[in-house]
Order: C-alpha cells, then sequence, then structure tokens
C-alpha cells in the first residue's frame, strides 16, 4: 500500500465516523487466580528473586575473597531452603483452595450421563405425581396390584 492508497483510506475511515478504539479488550484465556493463592505466588516470586541476588553476591564474594563470602554462602544455603518452602506454600495453597471452593471441570461423559438418568427420572416422576390418571404411574401401586 503505497502513500496516496492510505491518504484515501484514512479520509474514508474520518468520513464514515467510526470511533477507532485504540484499546481493545479480549477476554481472558484463563481464570484469574484466587487472592490467597496469588499473594502465595508473589511471595515466593520476592523470596526466590532475593535468593538469586544474595547467590550471586556471595558468588563475586567468593570471587574476590572477600571475608563476607562465607557468611554470605551460609545464607544463600537457608535463604535457598526459605524459597523452597515458599514455591511449596504456593501448590499447597492453590490444593486447599481448590479443596474448599471447588474446581471448575468439565464432567466426564459418564457423569454426565448419569445425570441425564437422574434428571428423566426425576422429570418422570413429577408427570407420574401432576397426573396420576394420565401419564405412568408409580411402580409402587403397579406391584400392589398384582
Amino acid at each position: 500500500m503505497d502513500t496516496d492508497e492510505r491518504r484515501v483510506a484514512a479520509r474514508a475511515a474520518s468520513c464514515a465516523n467510526v470511533p477507532r478504539q485504540l484499546w481493545v479488550e479480549e477476554p481472558a484465556v484463563r481464570r484469574r487466580m484466587a487472592d490467597p493463592v496469588r499473594t502465595a505466588a508473589v511471595r515466593a516470586v520476592i523470596i526466590a528473586s532475593l535468593t538469586l541476588i544474595q547467590g550471586m553476591i556471595a558468588f563475586l564474594c567468593t570471587v574476590a575473597g572477600s571475608w563476607l563470602a562465607f557468611p554470605m554462602v551460609l545464607s544463600s544455603v537457608g535463604s535457598t531452603v526459605v524459597a523452597t518452602w515458599a514455591v511449596l506454600d504456593v501448590w499447597v495453597t492453590r490444593q486447599v483452595w481448590n479443596q474448599r471452593h471447588g474446581v471448575v471441570s468439565v464432567p466426564s461423559s459418564t457423569a454426565r450421563q448419569l445425570r441425564r438418568e437422574r434428571r428423566r427420572a426425576r422429570r418422570m416422576a413429577r408427570t407420574a405425581q401432576r397426573q396420576p390418571g394420565r401419564g405412568a404411574r408409580p411402580r409402587s401401586s403397579i406391584a400392589g396390584r398384582a
């Protein structure tokens, strides 16, 4: 598209009075994390990043031969344990949230089939109660006559 074609297209767009949006919202692909899970994840990321920084400082102190190298290495080991704990906390918090508040999942075909059968049975029972003379009678009355 050359310059003249762009000018014509721009004039046509301005004449049509069609508002052009700068930002177009799209629906999210994934659902948002629950608040406790997000809090634990942010905490884990901060702790892990500080651990990485501390490990880098320990490495540089070791290379430089500084007296601070040994305490930094010890504290880096401790920070690694804490960072691992923080990541496990995210996993545990997520599992607890899912157990307490339920998980959105697609039911399997067998569960769907069972629900369909239960619904059908309930519908038939309601129909039988509403119209005892017309529809299917409850099995207990038929069994009693035979």
